[in-house]
């Protein structure tokens, strides 16, 4: 009869020998880890509420990206209309349940897109932002903005640069210089403009 006998263990290593094959100490300690603590478990479960309270307040058009579970959005429906304290309360327990299963991090990145703006708002802002800060600075850059923008109205937008340098003369000396309106419908002006030809781009 074949029988296995344990061996000493190796100097310098740690563990114990187990029918005959050594376990280390990684192998200990994932089988002491176990299931996830009651803590941890309520950490998660309270996330996921406050994720779902946060679902209540989302955009229709991140809403639909996000493709919830018809359930879960029935539940979101219901929530908007309780106003009883108690009732609301109940009714995001079970909102925060049903969304368990689910991956939080696409949830998560949909409402930092809410309350942030995304990566491509952000830097379409910016580069409005420079091009407005151009035009009104110099007028090469206007000659510059309408090659690459020609629908843009140019008499208008020439009667608002003009207005928008008067008034980024200080009224009186020693101070600041103020930005007025049309440094403002500068802004709009270009953002529109930008937005025009990227929806008008092709795919």
């Amino acid at each position: 009869m074949n029988t296995k006998t344990n061996k000493p263990v190796p100097k310098g290593l740690k563990g114990y020998w187990s029918n005959g094959r050594f376990v280390k100490p990684e192998e200990i300690a994932a089988e002491e880890k176990g299931p996830p603590s009651k803590t941890q478990l309520k950490a998660e479960a309270d996330e996921m509420q406050a994720l779902g309270e946060a679902l209540l307040t989302l955009r229709a058009d991140l809403m639909a990206r996000l493709d919830l579970p018809d359930k879960l959005l029935d539940a979101i429906k219901d929530a908007k209309k309780i106003t009883n304290f108690e009732g609301k309360r109940r009714q995001m327990q079970f909102i925060g349940k049903l969304m368990r299963p689910l991956d939080p991090d696409p949830i998560r990145e949909a409402i930092n897109e809410q309350l942030n703006g995304s990566a491509q708002l952000t830097l379409a802002l910016h580069l409005a932002e420079q091009w407005r800060d151009k035009l009104v600075a110099d007028d090469e850059s206007l000659q510059q903005w309408l090659v690459e923008y020609p629908d843009t109205d140019s008499q208008q937008m020439r009667a608002l640069i003009r207005q928008a340098r008067k008034d980024y003369k200080p009224e009186k000396p020693g101070e600041a210089p103020r930005h007025g309106k049309s440094y403002r419908e500068i802004f709009q002006m270009v953002k529109e403009a930008m937005r025009a030809k990227a929806e008008g781009a092709p795919e």
